[in-house]
């Protein structure tokens, strides 16, 4: 072998060890090394919500955990699956569709019902809709430019009326932003609110970067006082008051639990948690 050779198979060596040195460094910094101390274990299986709302109850409601890279950090995502009256299923905030996960599903019922609930959470709509050709997506009104350029559609645009296929089982209620809107779900039978990011509330301990932890308690969203981000907060400048009807909407739901898409959800205390998480909101 050439000399010149050589220094270039020794080059490639050198390059191909220490990307894998970084991607050793990034794995622990970022959380993707231990996937289950960021989400909440076990991963991508559904967890009928029984302990809480009593046997009679469970084949209506499930969340799954899973996690999400954003900003090259790994963090909690979740989503919510219900069981409409006509035996379809209504999904909320797809998560990634494991090979185990979409079995189980299946054997729930026909999954009918696509929720993006802002343009935010969209990321694995076309996975969805491709094993499910038939399921409806659904989104508030807003800015889709994003998703449209990750190859995501929306089939029909959500307002403040309940779609036939869920009314008088989910009750909605769109939050309008300047950047980003979201759809809001009450579900009757449970007496559950169903949110994406108006709230968050990691919890410190499931963070593997001191980075993060420091955003998460700047950003207002660390357990145990999680609210709405602030920077998302920026998208109602100038529409406090609107928020502030909206927030009064779902508390007049009396919703007595609250699941959110990122960190610890609120099994009890629906309201109270609303009234403590937009108190910045003035009077609720």
């Amino acid at each position: 072998m050439s000399d010149r050779k050589a220094h270039q198979w020794a080059g490639a060596a050198a390059l191909l060890a220490a990307a894998g040195i970084g991607y050793r460094v990034w794995s622990k910094w970022s959380g993707a090394a231990d996937p289950e101390r960021v989400g909440y274990a076990p991963l991508d299986a559904l967890k009928p919500l029984a302990p809480d709302l009593g046997p009679e109850l469970w084949p209506e409601l499930w969340i799954v955990d899973g996690t999400i890279v954003a900003g090259g950090l790994v963090m909690p995502i979740r989503m919510t699956v219900v069981r409409l009256a006509d035996g379809t299923l209504w999904v909320h905030s797809p998560t990634a569709l494991e090979p185990a996960l979409g079995r189980a599903l299946d054997g729930l019922g026909p999954v009918r019902h696509l929720i993006a609930p802002n343009q935010l959470h969209y990321w694995w709509l076309g996975d969805w809709r491709r094993a499910y050709p038939e399921a409806t997506r659904y989104g508030p009104p807003g800015n889709w430019r994003r998703a449209l350029r990750h190859g995501v559609e929306l089939d029909r645009t959500l307002d403040e009326r309940a779609e036939a296929a869920w009314a008088g089982e989910i009750d909605q209620l769109i939050v309008a932003g300047r950047l980003v809107s979201e759809a809001v779900f009450f579900h009757r039978p449970s007496r559950t609110l169903i949110l994406a990011d108006l709230i968050e509330n990691f919890e410190p301990g499931r963070i593997a970067s001191g980075v993060m932890r420091w955003r998460v308690r700047l950003g207002g969203c660390a357990d145990p006082d999680g609210g709405m981000p602030r920077d998302m907060r920026l998208s109602f400048l100038g529409r406090r008051k609107a928020l502030r009807r909206a927030v009064r909407h779902m508390i007049e739901w009396r919703p007595d639990q609250v699941i959110l898409a990122h960190g610890r959800w609120y099994r009890t205390g629906g309201v109270a948690e609303l009234r403590r998480a937009f108190r910045w909101l003035g009077p609720l």
